[in-house]
């Protein structure tokens, strides 16, 4: 049983159950409750709070991966749900409804649709009823913590997009699409990312602060923050298609989007 080649990080934590007695065949979604890093989710996860996941994803796209496939961690409140199921923290505000980041909610598509091509599932589908969910009824695969305990969690923002993620992902595996991935393969994903520049297309919002994080983060820049892309943004953004051999156009197109949320 393999894990994802999507990984950026690895930290494995110490709190999960050793091996499964049930086939991987559903993906149960939750919120961090916190915009952090996949760095600060693994030293969590290894403190003494007694919780885990297989997978979390950053507040800037990144993916981490805590607890091996093979392994079921403690994530969901519930064994049964765990032992069959791979567990994706997001990282998230701290506040109702849990929004995540565009970046992240990216990677969470294309996360997800890995997981499901190399474990055989063949379509995600959600239900809005609890009762087809924790029975797994009507072809269900898709399950959310509130499901098994009195929480929240995923948080409204992510709970009420998950019939848009099952047909995100369900794109991508009818697609049957292999894309390069840094010499190996990468799960195609269709990128619906408006188009960014300094002049000429969308220069300011929450897309431009989610480009400086990106570039911040992989050391293209110092950046502040602030949403306007001005000269440093398009002089970072210059930087960072050079380095992946694309147009330095300083747009942030369809391609510059699938290179900087990989």
């Amino acid at each position: 049983m393999s894990n994802s080649v999507l990984v950026d990080h690895i930290h494995y934590s110490p709190h999960h159950y050793y091996g499964r007695n049930h086939k991987i065949d559903t993906i149960t979604i939750h919120c961090v409750v916190g915009q952090c890093s996949i760095e600060s989710l693994g030293l969590v996860f290894d403190s003494n709070i007694e919780a885990s996941s297989n997978y979390g994803i950053g507040y800037d796209g990144r993916i981490g991966l805590y607890v091996d496939e093979s392994n079921a961690a403690w994530t969901s409140s519930n064994y049964a749900n765990d032992n069959r199921a791979v567990t994706i923290e997001v990282a998230s505000d701290t506040c109702n409804p849990y929004a995540v980041t565009d970046a992240a909610y990216n990677a969470l598509i294309i996360l997800v649709a890995d997981i499901c091509k190399r474990n055989g599932i063949k379509r995600l589908i959600w239900s809005t009823s609890k009762n087809d969910r924790v029975n797994h009824l009507n072809g269900c695969n898709i399950t959310v913590h509130r499901d098994f305990d009195n929480k929240s969690c995923p948080g409204d923002y992510l709970y009420n997009r998950h019939g848009q993620i099952a047909a995100a992902v369900n794109k991508i595996l009818d697609s049957g699409d292999d894309v390069e991935y840094d010499g190996g393969q990468k799960i195609y994903f269709d990128i619906s990312m408006p188009y960014l520049a300094k002049s000429g297309y969308i220069s300011t919002g929450e897309e431009v602060k989610t480009v400086q994080l990106l570039l911040n983060a992989m050391n293209y820049g110092d950046l502040e923050v602030d949403g306007i892309f001005g000269s440093a943004t398009d002089q970072a953004v210059k930087k960072f298609q050079k380095s992946r051999e694309l147009d330095q156009d300083g747009i942030v197109g369809r391609d510059t989007w699938r290179y900087l949320l990989k």
